[in-house]
């Protein structure tokens, strides 16, 4: 009985187990559905003022994320960084940030694009340069990233867009909780990075999989019931006995006969 005791156990854990998993997916399916609606609903939308959607410097704005946003200003191209390993269609890159210092003196950080690796992985060939003077821009909002421990990058790149790395090197105050991807800009300048693509809008297989670890966790107790009533039947000796075992059995009984 204490052996069956620590049967049920086990299922119990397992079962659980498969459930925290199957939430997890689940989970991750309702993000994935989240971030679809997104895109769905600001991707296209018309360009509104950046102060409509974000109201402070450090504001991260989830709803506002891919939302187009114009404003004017003119690029602080001396303070340009290369953010490194964007890989795009399987090729190695950089994406290319450069601050704009609006209007009102505060700076918003651009991405204006990819630009691939050059005859080494550590920089590009080049970089076509960001528009001089004024500039009306028209981006779609991204939260900025978070550090990645152990990540560094050489003088001029970054190993992510952590955009309070950028207000380090801007005398100015800037945003640091959103940044854009370059749309267009006005002037047009003759040669631009490749422009950011547009997310796939798939929400996965997590569906698929939260359902598989409830059918897991149900498949286990339908396999404890099933030894248990095979348990049983063997106690009361009606358990179908192997087809091995009954030819023995045949055998040694012709056996006796003969001797």
């Amino acid at each position: 009985m204490r052996r069956w005791g620590g049967y049920v156990a086990l299922t119990i854990v397992f079962a659980v187990v498969c459930g925290l998993l199957s939430w997890w997916q689940w989970a991750r399916r309702v993000d994935a559905v989240d971030e679809i609606a997104k895109i769905e609903a600001n991707y296209e939308a018309d360009p509104v003022a950046l102060g409509d959607l974000i109201p402070e410097l450090d504001s991260v704005v989830d709803s506002a994320e891919w939302h187009p946003v114009e404003m004017t200003g003119e690029y602080l191209a001396d303070e340009q960084l290369l953010v490194r390993n964007r890989p795009r269609n399987s090729a190695a890159g950089f994406e290319v940030l450069v601050p704009l210092q609006l209007a009102d003196g505060t700076v918003f950080v651009v991405d204006r694009g990819w630009v691939p690796a050059g005859s080494t992985p550590e920089a590009p060939e080049s970089v076509p340069a960001a528009p001089s003077g004024e500039v009306t821009v028209v981006v779609r909002l991204k939260p900025g990233e978070p550090e990645i421990p152990g990540r560094g990058a050489p003088d001029g790149q970054l190993a992510t867009v952590r955009l309070p790395d950028v207000a380090a090197l801007v005398d100015a105050p800037t945003y640091t909780g959103m940044y854009g991807l370059l749309v267009t800009e006005d002037p047009a300048p003759a040669e631009s990075p490749l422009p950011a693509l547009r997310p796939v809008e798939d929400e996965g297989p997590h569906l698929s999989y939260a359902l598989q670890w409830i059918a897991f966790g149900v498949l286990a107790f339908v396999g404890l019931v099933w030894a248990v009533r095979r348990e049983r039947k063997i106690a009361a000796g009606t358990a179908p006995v192997a087809r091995r075992e009954r030819d023995a059995e045949v055998e040694d009984a012709l056996l006796d006969a003969q001797s």
